[in-house]
């Protein structure tokens, strides 16, 4: 795949992921080919990766930069990471997305760090 296809694959998948990471879908998009690093990744390289996910995807809800949100963000990562059971984690690294349960889990962290919910 030549690169600027992939960066744009993975530039769109972000923002849909940003909704995913955050309970607001439902289901993995077909083509979403998961991060390989994932895989290897320790929990806080996934805090990292999620709270990175979270920025973009509240920057663009509440139309505000994403360095506003860093410590929010902070928040939902670590609240959803530490709630997620072990099988959860091994799902989020095999799919890239949050399971039903861990998505649950995001939506409280949501609340919980005063973030807006993506809408479906």
């Amino acid at each position: 795949m030549p690169s600027i296809l992939r960066t744009l694959v993975a530039a769109a998948f972000t923002l849909a992921g940003a909704t995913a990471a955050y309970a607001a879908a439902s289901n993995t998009p077909t083509l979403y080919q998961p991060d390989p690093a994932l895989k290897t990744a320790s929990i806080p390289e996934l805090q990292e990766k999620v709270r990175q996910i979270c920025a973009i995807g509240q920057a663009r809800i509440q139309q505000v930069s994403e360095f506003s949100l860093a410590k929010k963000c902070d928040c939902y990562a670590g609240r959803t990471l530490r709630a997620m059971s072990a099988e959860e984690v091994q799902a989020y690294r095999d799919t890239g997305v949050f399971n039903d349960s861990a998505r649950e889990k995001a939506l409280k962290a949501i609340d919980s760090c005063k973030l807006v919910r993506p809408q479906i």
